[in-house]
């Protein structure tokens, strides 16, 4: 989509906090190289923009503390404060952790005019924002489970 072959983010640090905007490498894979990568659901959802059934994946109704990367690339997108129940039955989102980690681009595709996200890394999509969000902002980032990988920020267990 992008001919960029740099874009800034921001990405974790050794200590898993967010780093300063940086440039760095986009990623682009060939279609087999994706394929490779992740799984057939996955792919679906990141690489063919597809959108999982809703109240079926596995981060719907994920309460744990912790972040939520994209599965294509693990870009951090969004924190599990930012997450609340929207009754939608997919995972929903107030904002992502850092807005350049997100490209909007318009979507008119099955009749409808909506906003797609995509990881601004790798360019998998993930979703859709829509503006029927709870205040302050009146966002809902409406995510695909598949889309995401989970990283817990639970204590760890002393060996």
């Amino acid at each position: 989509m992008s001919t960029l072959s740099t874009i800034t983010v921001r990405l974790l640090d050794s200590s898993g906090q967010l780093t300063p905007p940086a440039a760095v490498p986009r990623i682009v894979k060939t279609e087999a190289e994706w394929r490779a990568l992740l799984t057939p659901e996955q792919f679906a959802i990141l690489r063919a923009k597809g959108t999982e059934r809703p109240f079926c994946g596995v981060f719907h109704d994920n309460h744990q503390d912790g972040l939520y990367l994209c599965a294509g690339c693990g870009l951090p997108l969004f924190s599990s404060a930012a997450k609340f129940d929207s009754g939608t039955g997919w995972p929903s989102f107030l904002r992502p952790v850092a807005a350049e980690n997100l490209t909007a681009v318009a979507d008119s595709s099955h009749g409808m005019q909506r906003t797609e996200i995509l990881c601004t890394r790798c360019e998998g999509h993930l979703g859709h924002v829509f503006e029927d969000g709870p205040p302050p902002l009146g966002l809902r980032y409406c995510l695909n489970s598949e889309s995401l990988r989970f990283v817990s920020s639970a204590p760890k267990p002393h060996s």
